[in-house]
């Protein structure tokens, strides 16, 4: 072909390397601080002030990992692939450098925020609604040069790398903006419009699939493209491939509430949660296996090459996470595991080894060609290897080990009845070896990765930056014969087919028998397969029904954005539907404005990280801490602070245990009220004040969510305050002879753990009642 029929295509490779380099920076940093937060469990002087105590440290620990390593990592792999994929360079620089400095800048706000204790409170979303708004709007930046690429692309056929990106664009989308609707009742404080039970529900359905799409399915999308790349190998198995998109992005978002077996959530929501993350199993291992066969023919290669070596090592803790995370969500399962550390190591054998090693594996590869040189040394690249994974198996066996004798100790009970440590402090204190080898673990797994970094470094030292090119044809993508429109598509056979998957999915979904269970289980999978068989089927003339939908990227994303909302439609409107009558029906009194206050403490200081609120219907749970939790007891939490781990013990019943003198003295010295806690202490806390003239908008905010506050209770939000504050004040004078100022942190977090399990009886003063705050008068 001459060279006037060809046009030469320039790839933007620069902001590839800008978001390798931001991934690699943020990666040390996180991972640094990830160890700080292991030191101060294991050795609690680590809690060196207000700002770095590991209630605070623990939320930017996971939002650097997250959102800054593995976040910039996925954005360089994805415009690296998709402008090779679709053979056009990036549409707009200008929209990739807003991309790109936008994101940075959202980083270094977290950064600055969460040791500030602003935050939500909410797992995975902890950063204020001015950040979430900053979030939105670069993703839909991000988005809108994706979509454009698509639409100018000189490559028809959507290869399946390009499928897990979409997915993951869409899906991430439409979590952020659900899971962040809130009432701001400030700059940097706001109220989720969720409560209690409706609230956990949207915030784990958030939860897991963030992990699911923005940890999982991008980096899958990385995983289709660079594993064949590097081992100059196809991918192994095509029809394994669609089986693999369409099963997890179809049953992923459904899997969200096991993480809330066994709690007040409504017994469907638990099975179906339950139910799905089973079904999951077949889809995971067939990624993973997908990839792992991949490599055939060049396992050879494992000896030598650094790049191979982390690819397969990461999809084999793909595979390995992913097979224990549905056995975790069956219940009698996660019984035990619950609130352990049984759960850490789970989470961080995904994220070291999958996420780290399939971006160490990228970086080694994708630098030296970025630079136009060679890897600095490959001997380093395979030490960090060896390395980074006896730092993963020390830190995931600790934590095994922590976790499963934690729950086999909570529950441990006497011949005679009662528990056999009914102390919670005996369990942890048994744990301090395994807490040092967690930290060990974790460090080595940081030296290997400044270990990487210092070899990328002196690798782009040693080379110069290079972009990407190829010759594409000037006549366009040619026009298809008898092209099919959507409705055509929209009626064909797999359409049908998967129209009875949803039909039979919903019908069988009420069924919450074991029995039930199982049917629907055996069901859905058979009829899967009947509409990957019917899609894959060659017509009589033409192209099978799923590759014209590959050339098809409209339809494509549409089929993918209906996949994806029907679960999240399904579970989450049955809940917002049932919120207002219980709201009616419940005999329980919103906080006074002193106890709100008080939770905003508990927030601000990450309490919810070490602590939980919810007692699960078990007899030794019931033993340790009382009555099992209802529905009806947070129905005005907003956000739920039900938790996810119990590093201290559970909350829910505190307030009649205690008494204020020792809420007081534990605070400030932990060790003296509960010997062998490796609680930080709170001194500042006793010095830090409130300003109660907030106090009025922040009720304000709570009544337009629906809290039944009355007129006259937010008007005398700040008069409320004071009053409660003073007789808490006094009765540490009286029982304690301390003295301390009504207005103080201290005072107010006391209001509300005395609150906790025991809510005051409250009368609406004669002649007021209360109002919706739509009908609220100035």
């Amino acid at each position: 072909m001459s060279e006037s029929q060809t046009t030469t295509i320039v790839y933007n490779d620069k902001i590839t390397r800008q978001f390798i380099l931001a991934s690699v920076v943020f990666g040390v940093v996180g991972m640094l601080i990830g160890v700080i937060a292991a030191l101060q469990l294991a050795f609690w002087p680590a809690n060196v002030s207000e700002y770095f105590s590991f209630g605070r440290l623990r939320p930017l620990h996971t939002n650097a990992v997250i959102f800054a390593f593995v976040g910039n990592m996925i954005f360089a792999g994805m415009y690296y692939s998709s402008q090779r994929l679709l053979k056009v360079r990036l549409p707009s620089d200008l929209l990739g450098a807003i991309h790109f400095w936008g994101w940075q800048l959202i980083i270094v706000s977290a950064v600055i925020t969460l040791p500030l204790g602003i935050t939500q409170g909410k797992e995975y979303a902890e950063l204020e609604w001015p950040i979430d708004i900053a979030i939105a709007g670069i993703w839909l930046v991000f988005a809108y040069n994706f979509f454009w690429m698509l639409k100018r692309r000189n490559e028809k056929q959507l290869y399946v790398a390009l499928w897990f990106y979409i997915a993951s664009i869409i899906t991430v989308t439409v979590l952020h903006v659900v899971n962040s609707m809130v009432i701001p009742v400030g700059l940097f404080k706001s109220y989720s419009v969720f409560g209690g039970v409706q609230d956990a529900l949207v915030q784990w359905w958030y939860g897991h699939n963030a992990v699911a799409f923005f940890l999982t399915t991008p980096v899958l999308g990385i995983m289709y493209y660079f594993i064949p790349k590097v081992s100059n190998r196809p991918v192994f198995s095509y029809r394994l491939s669609i089986i693999h998109f369409w099963a997890l992005v179809f049953l992923y978002i459904w899997a969200g509430p096991h993480h809330l077996l066994n709690t007040a959530l409504p017994d469907w929501a638990q099975t179906v949660g339950m139910i799905f993350s089973l079904m999951l199993w077949a889809p995971s291992w067939g990624g993973m296996l997908n990839g792992l066969l991949t490599l055939r023919g060049a396992w050879d290669q494992l000896r030598t090459d650094p790049v191979l070596k982390f690819f397969a090592a990461g999809v084999t803790f793909y595979g390995m996470a992913t097979f224990e995370g549905p056995l975790l969500s069956i219940k009698a399962v996660s019984s035990l595991a619950h609130y352990t550390d049984w759960i850490i190591g789970h989470v961080h054998a995904g994220a070291l080894g999958w996420n780290g090693f399939m971006a160490a594996g990228m970086f080694y590869w994708l630098v030296p060609r970025l630079y136009g040189t060679k890897l600095h040394n490959k001997a380093a690249a395979n030490w960090h290897f060896y390395i980074g994974t006896v730092g993963i198996l020390l830190y995931v066996v600790a934590m095994w080990v922590a976790g499963i004798t934690q729950g086999l100790m909570w529950r441990a009970e006497l011949p005679e009845g009662g528990l056999q440590y009914g102390n919670f402090l005996e369990t942890l204190i048994e744990l301090r070896l395994m807490y040092w080898m967690r930290l060990v673990g974790g460090t080595f797994y940081l030296l290997g990765f400044v270990l990487m970094a210092w070899n990328l470094f002196m690798t782009v030292k040693s080379g110069k930056a290079v972009d990407g090119s190829i010759e594409v044809a000037n006549i366009g993508l040619a026009p298809e014969k008898n092209r099919k429109t959507w409705r055509e598509l929209a009626v064909a056979q797999p359409m049908q087919v998967s129209a009875l998957v949803l039909i039979v999915t919903i019908v069988a979904g009420f069924a919450t028998s074991l029995a039930g269970g199982a049917m629907l289980v055996t069901l859905v999978a058979v009829l899967i397969l009947i509409v990957v068989f019917q899609s894959l089927k060659e017509g009589r003339i033409g192209p099978s029904w799923h590759s014209i939908i590959e050339g098809r990227a409209g339809f494509f994303t549409v089929l993918v954005v209906i996949a994806v909302l029907i679960g999240g439609v399904a579970e989450i409107v049955p809940t917002i539907i049932a919120s207002p009558s219980a709201l009616k029906s419940t005999t329980n009194v919103p906080y006074t404005a002193l106890e709100l206050e008080g939770r905003d403490i508990y927030i601000k200081e990450g309490c919810y990280n070490c602590h939980s609120q919810m007692i699960r219907p078990f007899t030794w749970e019931v033993a340790r801490y009382g009555a099992p939790s209802t529905p009806e007891e947070s129905v005005f939490d907003h956000p739920f602070q039900w938790g996810s781990k119990r590093t201290g013990p559970d909350l829910a019943r505190e307030g009649p245990l205690k008494s204020v003198a020792w809420h007081y003295e534990h605070m400030l010295d932990p060790r003296k009220s509960s010997p062998g806690s490796n609680m930080p202490p709170y001194p500042h806390m006793a010095t830090n004040t409130i300003d109660f003239g907030d106090t009025e908008g922040k009720l304000r905010g709570m009544r337009r969510i629906g809290v039944p506050y009355t007129i006259k209770e937010v008007q005398l939000a700040e008069s409320s305050a004071n009053a409660q504050a003073a007789l808490i004040v006094q009765e540490l004078k009286d029982t304690a002879n301390v003295t301390i100022a009504a207005n103080t942190e201290l005072v107010a977090l006391i209001a509300y753990l005395k609150r906790l399990g025991n809510p005051p009886i409250v009368e609406t003063p004669e002649g007021e009642e209360a109002v919706p705050a739509a009908e609220e008068t100035k």
